[in-house]
């Protein structure tokens, strides 16, 4: 019975250890656990408040663009959080909705028709939306390709949208803008925005000022400079007022876009050969009219814009030019070109010597 009793409380003495060891481990387990619970909290506090730091900034603050958004009247604050969400506006509908309720502003929010921009913090989107009746209250202009600054002064005056003197004035001088616009820098002293206002359409509010409306042109010019023109100025070695002012030549003498890319190729070739560019369209600009056609007094007119008797590009853009021209003059096609004429059905005809020019005759 001795060694019965002995055996029984041996197997009592290691179940009692077991039970101990695992009351241990089970503690262990259960302290890793709860540190393993702390570390993922604090992880998850650390990410949503960065997420929400990031939020609350703007999209794209690198190269923002204007966004035209319409809010339906009686729409919620979630529904307007899903539309400023889907136009890119916003990062997150939640953090929206989150920062709508902390400023005490949901019954705020204005249906309307809106021009907000992918620049803008989440705050200045809210105030936008808050302050509602000037973003519904916009207009529309359009400026052709090849206009003057003295053609927009007086379009954009007879619209009612600009104080003609003023816009002149503002726009006489690089050094008004060129803090805003780097490019503008290199330009000459005292040089004007002619040729760097993008002709397009424009939509701006009802209240936009002669300074905004030039800032919004300049920024448009701005992209497609550094998009298509940029890159090739110094492979061919043109200064950005020397490929401008070419492209304006290309605008005014060009009818037909496929076409640009040869009268740029005529105008690099006649350059590169000491020839005078011969462009009526500079010696209309001297003249301040668009006449048909130059008489032997107006070719001989004294101005520095006269290709007739300066060799060499004009000092400055004659016009502005679009997109396709201003590709047109840093993309010039391969070619021998030397001439063109105009024909009949507003096409050219491209010629490789003078006599073959003087042969060209107009299509009926």
């Amino acid at each position: 019975m001795s060694t019965i009793y002995c055996i029984i409380k041996g197997v009592v003495r290691e179940m009692e250890k077991t039970k101990v060891r695992n009351k241990k481990r089970k503690n262990k387990s259960k302290g890793f656990s709860l540190l393993m619970i702390l570390l993922i909290v604090l992880s998850g506090i650390f990410f949503a408040q960065r997420y929400y730091k990031e939020s609350l900034g703007a999209m794209n603050i690198d190269n923002p663009s204007d966004i035209k958004v319409i809010i339906p009247e009686s729409s919620s604050t979630t529904k307007i959080a899903e539309i400023l969400y889907k136009e890119g506006l916003i990062r997150s509908p939640l953090i929206f909705k989150y920062q709508v309720r902390s400023k005490g502003v949901g019954n705020k929010l204005k249906a309307g028709e809106y021009i907000l921009s992918n620049g803008m913090t989440l705050d200045n989107i809210i105030d936008s939306v808050i302050k509602g009746g000037k973003s519904q209250n916009t207009v529309r202009f359009t400026i052709p390709e090849g206009y003057e600054l003295r053609q927009m002064a007086e379009k954009l005056s007879k619209e009612g949208i600009v104080d003609k003197e003023r816009f002149l004035k503002l726009v006489s001088d690089k050094v008004n803008f060129e803090n805003e616009y780097p490019f503008l820098k290199e330009l000459n002293e005292k040089q004007s925005l002619e040729g760097f206002l993008f002709p397009s359409t424009y939509e701006i509010f009802v209240d936009a000022t002669e300074e905004e409306i030039i800032s919004k042109m300049l920024k448009e010019f701005q992209k497609v400079y550094e998009k298509d023109v940029e890159p090739k100025l110094k492979e061919l070695n043109l200064t950005l007022n020397e490929a401008v002012t070419l492209a304006s030549i290309v605008e005014r003498e060009g009818k037909v876009d496929e076409e640009r890319p040869l009268m740029s190729g005529v105008f690099h070739n006649r350059i590169k050969k000491g020839m005078m560019l011969q462009s009526c369209a500079t010696v209309q600009y001297v003249l301040g009219e668009r006449k048909e056609r130059l008489t032997n007094e107006d070719t001989s007119i004294e101005s520095p814009y006269n290709t007739y008797i300066h060799e060499g590009l004009p000092p400055a853009p004659i016009s502005s030019p679009g997109e396709a021209s201003l590709i047109a003059a840093v993309n010039p096609a391969d070619t021998d070109y030397l001439f063109f004429v105009l024909t009949g059905d507003g096409t050219h005809t491209f010629s490789k010597t003078y006599q073959e020019h003087l042969n060209a005759k107009p299509k009926k």
